[in-house]
């Protein structure tokens, strides 16, 4: 499943069958689906990456990060600090 910028209709926010989320890029491993929740945004959300270097980030503003794949660097959005579905958890 590739995981790119929200143009409409995003096809994977309701989705929740098992499997890889990877950049629509370069195929790099993003997200599981065992760390994507529902959520009120128009796109996926999830509470967490596959792997350590699957993402790259960078302070954008308090509490938001800027996100991108952390192996060819396309843009994927944010991190929200604070805003996952549990107490002290980020939502991707």
């Amino acid at each position: 499943m590739s995981f790119c910028s929200f143009f409409g209709g995003e096809v994977f926010k309701d989705h929740f069958q098992p499997g890889i989320y990877t950049c629509a890029k370069c195929g790099h491993e993003l997200f599981s689906s065992r760390a994507k929740y529902e959520h009120s945004s128009p796109w996926p959300a999830f509470t967490e990456t596959i792997h350590e270097d699957s993402v790259a980030k960078r302070k954008e503003r308090p509490g938001a990060l800027k996100v991108s794949c952390g192996k060819c660097g396309n843009g994927l959005g944010h991190e929200f600090l604070n805003d996952g579905p549990k107490r002290g958890q980020s939502r991707f």
